[in-house]
């Protein structure tokens, strides 16, 4: 008879005690780029500024990588979907659904952008939405829909583009989470009218600290996106002044060159993070309560966090204890990845411009006073799951590590 499995919570060896590789993003590479620009600069006298050359390579790089439209790169994810919502031209107070999970910076230029949030539930298997949780939701005042595709796995996009054209209604992808992820062999990012990425120092590939791309392959609305970030300039048109009222959200010049370097990068980035994914998945695919988490079929994710599945009811723990005895194991894990847009205060409390409830309490406005959402799937979903961080510098062995300790996790709490 074979010994009891003594946990490293409870005092026992853990599966893994060096810690994690860093990821090790940034390279030569980059500081080359850099490096050069300042020299530039020294010698010609000249700071860099935003719109030259090197954010022009840029963006061109990132449509390369699409496969053809039109870039505008920014200074965030949120003033991507900004921008994108800024480029749709939207009347005031029209209705945009939401993700049902998804960072606040996803969900807030809306608010900033005059329209009013809705948000749909997701999908129960999943922390992305589907068009059967968006349809019921649909008004006569609904003109956008916002799609996250969370931790690099992609939504369920034909029947959400169905019902788009159906009832006449734009689409952005949110696909900062989810750089090269395809659907049914098409990158994420190419269903929409627009998508928005974020190039932030966590995602796939980075502009430094902070950074964003629109992108869409319709030209009209590529020049209606980069007028509305760049104060409404004329970009495009023969007109004498600013054409419409809008912010400044440019990136600039140093951001792209970083951005060009990082996009040679991130194919093999893709390809490392999928191979680290499908083989947790492969697995797990035997164990009885843990497994990597539904995905649509024909999609490739691109794995920007591992979502894990935990059957609780064939456990005799919970899932933070779970989570913690993971940890202990030398296996980062987080309990929950419950960003549920309309569990936030500010959400709730109609905490926007002052105390005025805008959108919702406006005359103007002819829908419900109180925001409206749908979450038993969302919240179902976050506390079923829970997260692994990993990333493209992770090898074999952390695969390796990775499966022994959920397996021994799980035999010790298994019913």
């Amino acid at each position: 008879m074979s010994a009891p499995i003594k946990l490293a919570i409870e005092g026992g060896t853990p599966v893994r005690t060096q810690p994690m590789p860093p990821r090790a993003l940034i390279g030569e590479e980059e500081k080359a780029a850099v490096m050069k620009m300042f020299d530039e600069a020294i010698q010609t006298g000249n700071a860099f500024g935003y719109g030259g050359t090197y954010e022009q390579q840029y963006e061109k790089d990132f449509v390369d990588f699409m496969g053809g439209g039109f870039a505008d790169a920014v200074n965030s994810g949120t003033n991507a979907v900004f921008c994108a919502l800024g480029g749709l031209q939207l009347d005031a107070f029209s209705e945009v659904i939401i993700p049902p999970i998804t960072d606040p910076g996803g969900v807030m230029p809306v608010i900033f952008a005059g329209c009013v949030p809705v948000m749909a539930d997701a999908d129960p298997r999943s922390f992305n939405t589907s068009d059967e949780q968006i349809a019921p939701l649909l008004t006569e005042r609904t003109r956008a829909i916002i799609i996250a595709h969370i931790a690099g796995e992609p939504a369920d996009m034909d029947p959400i583009m169905a019902l788009a054209k159906k009832r006449h209604l734009f689409v952005i992808e949110d696909c900062a989470q989810a750089h090269g992820a395809t659907y049914k062999g098409k990158l994420l990012g190419t269903f929409g009218d627009f998508s928005a990425f974020s190039t932030m120092f966590g995602k796939h590939h980075c502009t430094g600290g902070q950074g964003g791309v629109v992108y869409t392959q319709n030209e009209s609305l590529h020049w209606q996106a980069r007028r509305f970030a760049d104060r409404g300039k004329p970009f495009n048109l023969d007109a004498p002044g600013n054409v419409i009222a809008g912010l400044n959200c440019n990136l600039n010049d140093l951001s792209a060159a970083i951005g060009s370097s990082q996009l040679k990068k991130l194919p093999k980035i893709i390809a490392k993070r999928r191979f680290i994914g499908n083989a947790v998945k492969a697995g797990l695919a035997s164990r009885k309560a843990v497994s990597v988490g539904w995905q649509v079929p024909d999609t490739e994710p691109v794995y920007w966090f591992l979502r894990i599945k935990l059957e609780l009811d064939r456990i005799k723990t919970d899932k933070e204890t779970f989570c913690k005895a993971l940890s202990a194991e030398g296996i980062p894990a987080a309990p929950s990845y419950r960003h549920i847009p309309a569990e936030a205060p500010w959400f709730k409390n109609k905490a926007t411009f002052g105390k005025s409830g805008f959108p919702w309490n406006c005359s103007d406005y002819h829908g419900p006073r109180t925001p409206v959402y749908r979450a038993e799937n969302a919240i179902e979903a976050a506390e079923t799951h829970f997260m692994i961080p990993i990333h493209e510098n992770f090898g074999q062995q952390e695969v390796d590590d990775i499966l022994s300790a959920i397996k021994k996790v799980e035999t010790a709490y298994l019913k």
